[in-house]
């Protein structure tokens, strides 16, 4: 039924961009200031949406206006949410967001609020095999290993979104085909402050990908047949909110298309880079051919020339 299945995080974001980030107990005024849904695995399916492809989220939200929110806007992107669970009484994540003006870079003040975790009870085996590919951001572990387990008996290929390291990570890591990783994930996760280091380190086991993001700098990455690195396109940033998040669901886009490595790699960073253009996680993610156009013009990779591949 679905390209792609995604588990985790959703939150209704309030994003404002300030001249330069205010000293404490000051006032600054937020031009311009929008209000958009979230979240990690939820902003990633949104963008295999945009991309072409058949998205479904599973998660949980509030029975609240913000829960209400982010399921519109959810729908509004074609991505299915027959699956989220609606929590009664409960008070639905958020997070404010402060763009800083200058260079684009976010703080991020974020609640899951009164929401509880998706429990593995809470999800549908059946649906979850309904997927051609699988990510999950590790925010609902118990339901992400459970998912990931049920992934792997199928041949599913299971896509990680490694932004933090929590208790049971190590169980989901063994799960995962491909792995995009934080620096700070990396780090705490495989004990090297290099990042090609740590790419290194987390390869192997059922592992393709093993790479680590480095915001404006690119990422590096392993594979069985060495370690490569993919600098970042450089366009004009507005807002980095969210540009990992796209950065994973165009790499799940990609592995759906059966691309090789660095393909994937070099598309996933594109769209993001793209998605950097305009205030807010979601407002500038690229349509396919939009995303094609873009190679096309700033990569020398033979790969993107001619039909769509």
């Amino acid at each position: 039924m679905f390209d792609v299945v995604g588990i985790g995080y959703t939150a209704t974001d309030y994003l404002g961009i300030v001249p330069r980030y205010a000293d404490l107990d000051t006032k600054m005024e937020m031009s311009p200031f929008i209000k958009q849904g979230g979240g990690p695995a939820a902003t990633a399916m949104v963008t295999v949406a945009r991309l072409g492809g058949r998205a479904s989220y599973v998660g949980k939200v509030g029975d609240d206006d913000f829960g209400r929110f982010m399921l519109d806007q959810l729908a509004l992107e074609g991505v299915d949410t027959s699956q989220v669970r609606v929590e009664p009484g409960a008070e639905s994540q958020f997070a404010f967001i402060v763009v800083d003006g200058e260079t684009g870079k976010r703080t991020i003040y974020w609640t899951r609020s009164g929401v509880p975790s998706l429990r593995p009870d809470e999800i549908s085996r059946e649906h979850i095999l309904s997927a051609k590919v699988l990510l999950v951001d590790g925010h609902d572990i118990q339901a992400a290993i459970e998912a990931a387990g049920w992934a792997n008996e199928a041949g599913i290929p299971v896509v990680y979104d490694a932004g933090t390291a929590r208790e049971n990570t190590d169980l989901l890591f063994e799960r995962t085909n491909y792995l995009a990783a934080s620096r700070v994930f990396a780090s705490a996760f495989a004990g090297e402050d290099d990042p090609e280091k740590a790419a290194r380190a987390m390869l192997g086991g059922r592992r393709k990908l093993s790479a680590v993001t480095l915001g404006d700098e690119g990422c590096v990455y392993a594979t069985s047949e060495g370690t490569a690195y993919q600098p970042a396109f450089k366009v004009d940033t507005v807002d980095t909110t969210g540009a990992g998040d796209v950065f994973h669901g165009a790499l799940a886009f990609g592995v759906l298309r059966d691309w090789p490595i660095p393909e994937m790699v070099e598309f996933a960073s594109a769209v993001a880079a793209m998605k950097c253009t305009a205030l807010g996680g979601r407002t500038a993610i690229p349509t396919r051919p939009q995303a094609l156009g873009f190679l096309r013009e700033r990569s020398a990779n033979p790969f993107w020339r001619g039909t769509d591949p």
